[in-house]
């Protein structure tokens, strides 16, 4: 009996029988699926990503941050996008951010408007 045709290069580290290359197959199969699950959900996480920066508000150059109730008195400067504005916040430019300061409304201890107005004590 001949041995058969020689093995294909690169061949020698498959299963030499059919039911473990079948296995194999059936397991490759199934991993190339979870990857191209996981690329499907991240080109959609992308897409929503961008969609969600082309939507956002534009972030405000200065924040003031008032208190509650009636008279609702200016608390804190802060600078646009500072993580530390609480929700009751407003958008003021840059001459009423500095008169706010120079009046003697705080300046916020964490994004420190002061400092990037180049205001001095």
């Amino acid at each position: 009996m001949s041995p058969g045709p020689p093995e294909p290069p690169g061949d020698r580290h498959l299963p030499p029988d059919l039911p473990r290359l079948r296995t194999l197959e059936h397991w490759l199969t199934l991993s190339l699926d979870r990857v191209r699950k996981r690329i499907s959900f991240l080109e959609q996480r992308q897409r929503e990503q961008a969609h969600g920066a082309a939507v956002r508000p534009p972030v405000h150059d200065w924040i003031i941050e008032t208190g509650i109730g009636q008279r609702r008195e200016p608390l804190y400067v802060h600078v646009g996008g500072c993580h530390m504005a609480g929700k009751r916040q407003h958008r003021i430019d840059r001459a009423q951010a500095i008169r706010a300061l120079t009046d003697g409304v705080e300046a916020c201890a964490h994004c420190r408007p002061d400092t990037a107005l180049h205001l001095l004590d």
